[in-house]
């Protein structure tokens, strides 16, 4: 097992969902409740899901480069460059994992009803009251399921994050990307302990999301 890669990997994975978990509250519940311009914005969002992923990270390569637009202003703010770093795949796990974070959130808000919300209202409680203590609960698997998608894509995610960060070691190369180093090696029994692991980790989260997705089925019939 190739711990350095594994820790860079969980870092990555934790990282991305920390910060597109409010990003993926506010955007989901934005479109389930948008009526204007829904479509494009859902569009803009999902196409990550769609985009080969060197051809997603080749740009985002391009604009974190020195003389792109967040590389330049990011190397005026620190100093340093985002390409071949950590902050750099941060960024790019991000934008790749949009659609996982939003869309199983913006799913969930569209099947709360909105006479809830307006009963809620009406009873005396704020908005802000409304989405902490009657929304976010009826949401509650949404969220599950979006941070456990993002967190299992994080983790095996190659294309972008080797356009972006490369392969070093401890600081961009991930668990994905030293299993191909491992199978360029012939080392296929470490390829094979990293792919079992990862392999593992995705059956558990798509047995969660499942089973979220039943109970929330039952919740609603």
């Amino acid at each position: 097992m190739d711990w350095s890669a594994l820790s860079v990997s969980l870092r990555l994975a934790l990282g991305t969902c920390l910060i597109l978990l409010p990003v993926g509250l506010w955007l989901g519940r934005r479109l389930a409740r948008m009526r204007r311009h829904r479509a494009l914005l859902e569009a803009l969002v999902a196409l990550p899901l769609v985009m080969p992923p060197t051809v997603l990270g080749f740009y985002l390569m391009l604009a974190f480069a020195g003389d792109g637009v967040l590389g330049g202003l990011w190397a005026s703010l620190t100093g340093t460059s985002l390409n071949f770093s950590f902050t750099g795949i941060l960024l790019a796990s991000l934008v790749v994992n949009l659609p996982f974070a939003v869309q199983p959130i913006q799913r969930a808000f569209e099947a709360v009803p909105e006479t809830l919300r307006e009963a809620a209202w009406c009873s005396g409680l704020s908005p802000r009251q409304t989405f902490w203590r009657i929304e976010l609960p009826l949401v509650r698997s949404g969220v599950v399921s979006a941070l456990a998608l993002t967190f299992a894509h994080t983790l095996g995610e190659f294309g972008v994050i080797l356009m972006v960060g490369g392969a070093i070691d401890g600081e961009t190369r991930t668990l994905a990307i030293a299993i191909y180093d491992r199978v360029q090696a012939f080392d296929e029994a470490g390829a094979g302990r990293m792919s079992a692991l990862l392999l593992g980790i995705s059956f558990l989260t798509i047995g969660v999301v499942y089973g979220l997705s039943r109970r929330g089925g039952r919740g609603h019939g």
